[in-house]
C-alpha cells in the first residue's frame, strides 16, 4: 500500500507525478502495489505523519487488501515509523528506505556496495529501537536493564564501528581514484549527470559503442562507468556516466556517494541529460541542480542535453525548443540516443569544447622529423604552416600530453603561445 501526503502548497499535477514516481520506485524494488492512500496536509502529524483519521482508514484498507507493507512517499521520523507499525500491524517503509533498498540490489562493484551499506547503516542507527520491540527494555540502574536494551547497545556499538571502517575504506578508494585522475589529467573529460532514467547510459553507450547495462527502470545504473569517446578529427574525450538523481534524494546517501560523484567535480564540462519527453522535466532539472549545488558543483560549466526527442512530434519539439530558449540562458542541445545520427550534435560540441581547451603554440620542427609532424596533425589542430629551408613552422592547438611528448624530442623548438 502506497501512501502520499503532500503539503497543500504542492500543485495537484506535481502531487500526481510524485505518486507515479513512488509507484515506479516500488515496482523497481519488486513490490506489488494493491492500493494507494492520499491526504493533503498542512504539516506532518507528529505521531503518524498523516492524520489519525487517515491512519485508521489506512488500517481498514490494509485488512481488506491483505497488504503486508506500507510505503510512505515522505521520510518518516523513527518515532513515526514505530507508531505506525504498532498501529497498523504491518511493516512500514518510507521513501528513503525504499531508495536504499533499490540501491542495495543495483550495486555491482565493491565500492558501490560499501557506499550503499554505509548509507543504510546511517539510516538504521537512529531506528534500531523499532527492531527490538519484541524484547523487554526495562529501564533502571545497572543490572535492571532487559536483554533488549543490552542487545540494542551492542548493535549500536557494532554499527558505529562498521560505519567507521567503511568510511576509512572509502577514503582509501577515493585517494586511489584521485591518483588515477592525475594520471589522465591531460585528457578532456565530460560527466553525464541527470535525473534517474533520463537516458544517460543510453547516451554513453551510443557515443562510445560500449556494451553498458540499459533498463527502463529507475536507478538502472548505480556504478559509474568511464568510456573513451571518439569526437572526430582523431580527438577523443573521456565521458563518465554517474548515478541518477531523484526528488528528495536522502542526504546521507548523497554523502556516502560523494567520492563517486567527485568524478563529475573534476570534469571539464557537465552534460546535464534531461528527458525531453517527460512532462515534469522542469522539476526534474531543478532537482538535479539542487543536488549539484549541494555537492559544490553549482558553478561548473553545464551543457543541457535534451534526450529522447524521438518520442516527440515535430510540433512538440519546436514548442520545447522555444520554451527552453525562453527559460534558460544556458547552451542546450536536442539529441536522441536511439536514432541514427541522433548524437552528432553532441559529438561535435564535445570536439568544440575540447579544442577550446587546447594549448595554442608555435612549433619549429626539422623537416626530417616527419614522425613529429605527423603527431601534430594526428593529435592536434593545425592552424598555420610555413617552411623555411630545413625548418617547418607550425602553429597548432595541442593537448598538454602531446605537447609534453613533443618537447622531449631532439631538435624541436616550442616558441610558446602564438
Amino acid at each position: 500500500m502506497l501512501v502520499a501526503a503532500p503539503t497543500k502548497h504542492v500543485p495537484s499535477s506535481a502531487a500526481d507525478e510524485h505518486l507515479n514516481e513512488l509507484v515506479r520506485l516500488a515496482d523497481t524494488a519488486g513490490a506489488k502495489m494493491v492500493g494507494t492512500l492520499r491526504q493533503r496536509i498542512d504539516a506532518p502529524h507528529p505521531k503518524f505523519y498523516i492524520g489519525e483519521g487517515k491512519a485508521l482508514e489506512l488500517r481498514e484498507q490494509l485488512k481488506h487488501a491483505t497488504a503486508d507493507l506500507v510505503i510512505f512517499d515522505e521520510e518518516l521520523t523513527p518515532a513515526q515509523g514505530k507508531n505506525l507499525e504498532s498501529f497498523l500491524g504491518a511493516r512500514v517503509m518510507d521513501r528513503t528506505e525504499l531508495i536504499l533498498d533499490i540501491f542495495a540490489t543495483r550495486a555491482r562493484t565493491s565500492e558501490a556496495q560499501m557506499q550503499v551499506e554505509l548509507a543504510q547503516l546511517e539510516y538504521l542507527l537512529p531506528r534500531l529501537k523499532r527492531m527490538w520491540t519484541h524484547l523487554s527494555r526495562t529501564r533502571g540502574g545497572i543490572g535492571l536493564r532487559g536483554p533488549g536494551e543490552m542487545q540494542l547497545e551492542t548493535d549500536r556499538r557494532l554499527i558505529s564501528r562498521r560505519i567507521r571502517d567503511l568510511r576509512t575504506k572509502l577514503e582509501t578508494l577515493a585517494q586511489r581514484r584521485a591518483t588515477q585522475r592525475k594520471a589522465r589529467s591531460g585528457e578532456f573529460r565530460a560527466a553525464l549527470v541527470g535525473y534517474t532514467n533520463a537516458g544517460k547510459s543510453s547516451v554513453l553507450r551510443s557515443l562510445s559503442g560500449a556494451n553498458l547495462f540499459i533498463e527502463d527502470r529507475l536507478f538502472a545504473t548505480l556504478d559509474p562507468a568511464t568510456r573513451a569517446v571518439d569526437v572526430g578529427n582523431g580527438a577523443r574525450a573521456l565521458v563518465t556516466d554517474t548515478v541518477g538523481f531523484i526528488r528528495k534524494l536522502p542526504h546521507h546517501l548523497v554523502a556516502s556517494f560523494h567520492a563517486t560523484l567527485e568524478e563529475a567535480g573534476h570534469a571539464d564540462v557537465l552534460l546535464h541529460v534531461i528527458d525531453g519527453a517527460h512532462p515534469g522535466w522542469e522539476e526534474q532539472k531543478a532537482v538535479v541542480e539542487e543536488v549539484l549545488a549541494e555537492l559544490g558543483l553549482g558553478e561548473r560549466q553545464v551543457l543541457l542535453v535534451f534526450n529522447k526527442i524521438d518520442r516527440l512530434t515535430h510540433a512538440e519539439e519546436e514548442a520545447l525548443r522555444e520554451r527552453v530558449a525562453t527559460l534558460f540562458a544556458q547552451d542546450f542541445l536536442f539529441v536522441s540516443a536511439v536514432e541514427a545520427g541522433g548524437l552528432d550534435a553532441l559529438r561535435a560540441r564535445l570536439l568544440q569544447e575540447l579544442r577550446a581547451r587546447l594549448a595554442e603554440v608555435e612549433l619549429r620542427i626539422p623537416v626530417e622529423d616527419g614522425e613529429a609532424l605527423a603527431a601534430v596533425y594526428r593529435e592536434g589542430e593545425v592552424l598555420r604552416r610555413s617552411e623555411n629551408g630545413t625548418i617547418i613552422s607550425v602553429v597548432a592547438r595541442l593537448p598538454r600530453p602531446a605537447l609534453g611528448r613533443l618537447q622531449r624530442r631532439n631538435g624541436i623548438e616550442i616558441i610558446g603561445a602564438a
